[in-house]
């Protein structure tokens, strides 16, 4: 199996172990920082262990392996995502300064997700990577940022538009920034992308991006939980 394939579980295995809360076979990020966890196998054991880590109330969402569910637990199948991966150093588009986000800047991070992508990005999503964002003023225009990393490959993420200033090229700079610098440190730039989203996947595709892989999306909870 290429590590792809179970991304979030190499993620919290090997670049992002400082991160991980784990229990045998199962692992999962704190809820503050980003809600997936992972499976190593898709083995009955492996589903008790990774509810274990999952508090009262709350749901995770799984990244192409997900074990059965066990008693009293829902396995929900999501829309699918398109895994991309970049194998050429894109050129480094021009446009407005960005500038690397800092915890200062987490209202304004969290705001912007809330309002184009909201349920992914979190508190301390920033302590996974590098943030960078472009503001017009006191508000953040658009950013984009790092969030799996596993040995070789970093995931590309958060990268929204104000409404407002869309069809600007912003989050096309910051992504471009962002992969010259992965590449620069040794790793390889993939992202993940709702499969009915045709217009970022375009975006994806100008920049350099290739599919790779139709993976499956879950979100684990208990029953009667949404």
């Amino acid at each position: 199996m290429h590590p792809l394939d179970n991304p979030v579980w190499q993620s919290l295995t090997t670049q992002h172990a400082n991160l991980a809360l784990t229990a045998g076979t199962a692992a999962r990020y704190p809820a503050a920082i980003a809600p997936f966890g992972a499976v190593d196998a898709d083995a009955a054991r492996a589903g008790n262990q990774l509810t274990s880590l999952v508090n009262d109330g709350e749901a995770v969402y799984l990244v192409g392996i997900a074990p059965p569910a066990p008693p009293g637990w829902v396995i929900e199948p999501k829309k699918p995502i398109v895994q991309m991966i970049c194998d050429a150093m894109p050129e480094e588009l021009p446009g407005r300064d960005a500038i690397a986000m800092t915890p200062a800047q987490s209202d304004d991070m969290l705001a912007l997700t809330a309002l184009v992508f909201p349920g992914f990005f979190r508190p301390r999503t920033l302590e996974m990577g590098e943030y960078l964002g472009i503001y017009h003023g006191h508000r953040l225009a658009a950013m984009a940022g790092e969030r799996m990393r596993l040995d070789g490959f970093q995931e590309m993420s958060a990268v929204c538009t104000h409404p407002d200033y869309t069809g600007r090229g912003y989050a096309q700079r910051l992504l471009s920034l962002l992969c010259r610098r992965s590449f620069e440190r040794g790793f390889t730039p993939f992202l993940h992308v709702y499969a009915d989203n045709a217009r970022a996947i375009g975006v994806y595709r100008r920049l350099g991006f290739a599919d790779r892989k139709l993976l499956p999306l879950w979100l684990l909870h208990e029953e009667g939980v949404a």
